[in-house]
This record gives C-alpha cells, structure tokens and sequence, in this order.
C-alpha cells in the first residue's frame, strides 16, 4: 500500500525489539516500522490479531508501540530520533507511572 521514496539524507540509529536499525531522519515510527520489515505493530487485546500502521494520520490508532518504555504511543505522529527504542505491543498495554487520563 506505501511506496518509499529512494534513500537520501542522513540516518539516525535506533532498536526495533531489541534489534539495530539505521532509521532514516525525519521519518515517523511508523515509516521506519515499515522500512525494517515489520508489517504488524501490535496485536489485539481480545483476539491477538496482528494490527499494523493503517491511516498514517492518527486516526486509527493501529500504529501503537512502546518508545523508550512508555506504551501505546501512535508511530504514526512520533518522529524518529537517535537512539530511540522502539518495541511493537502484544495485547493490552498500561502504563502503571501514567498520570491519570494518559497512556
């Protein structure tokens, strides 16, 4: 459904699931997810169903990962950044140090 456009400018460094990986500046979370090869960001509470990045505008929320341990943040509207970790979710995930009201 994407198309990358061909590789320029500069990369920055960040893990997927633990993994290295050379993101490419100025992309979202999600771009770069799509860039590495994975195709499911998290699974469903209920049914475990694998969901991946869909509308790439923050409408859908099917995007959700854990960045820098905090979960259930939108990889569609987060901005790649050095040295950032990026983890996909499995099932329903909370933030026990949240305020309340927030992921």
């Amino acid at each position: 459904m994407f198309k990358r456009l061909p590789d320029t400018g500069p990369t920055v460094p960040v893990t997927i699931d633990g993994r290295q990986f050379a993101a490419r500046a100025g992309d979202s979370v999600a771009a770069t997810l799509f860039a590495a090869g994975v195709r499911a960001c998290r699974t469903t509470p209920v049914s475990g169903a694998e969901r991946g990045p869909f509308c790439m505008m923050g409408v859908c929320f099917d995007c959700l990962v854990t960045i820098d341990g905090r979960p259930n943040q939108q990889g569609c509207l987060i901005p790649v950044r050095e040295g950032m970790r990026i983890e996909r979710q499995s099932g329903a995930c909370i933030a026990i140090d949240a305020p309340l009201g927030q992921p």
